[in-house]
């Protein structure tokens, strides 16, 4: 009588682990899919790291508005030219931001579109009242 109180016993947790095993299996699913897709990952993690710093964040979404100037965007972030640029520097060579001259002036704008829409999001997750 002993056993067959073990053997159930010890087939419990097992059955539970086994449900729990194919939940997760299933929750999974769409994860492993995504792994699949490493290109789409790296321009992920490319985009997450040019937006890790506040400046560029507050850049990014000055831009989300629109083409604006360089002059622009230091007097709205109240920084020297110098550090907007350096940012501005590193969101272009992360593809996130492009730029034109017209005369003296040097405009940006965003060049993914894919970004206004992750910077929305931002917006709504951590700036909404």
């Amino acid at each position: 009588m002993a056993n067959k109180k073990q053997s159930i016993a010890s087939s419990a947790p097992q059955r539970t682990f086994k449900r729990r095993a194919a939940r997760l299996t299933d929750a999974n699913t769409d994860i492993f899919d995504l792994i699949g897709k490493s290109q789409n990952i790296e321009e992920a993690a490319v985009a997450m790291q040019a937006m890790s710093h506040p400046l560029r964040i507050k850049v990014l979404c000055l831009l989300s508005s629109g083409e604006i100037s360089v002059q622009e965007i230091v007097e709205a972030v109240g920084t020297t030219q110098g550090n907007v640029s350096q940012h501005l520097a590193i969101l272009k060579a992360s593809g996130m931001v492009a730029s034109r001259s017209e005369g003296k002036r040097i405009l940006y704008r965003i060049e993914d579109p894919r970004i206004i829409k992750l910077i929305s999001l931002t917006r709504e997750m951590f700036c909404s009242t």
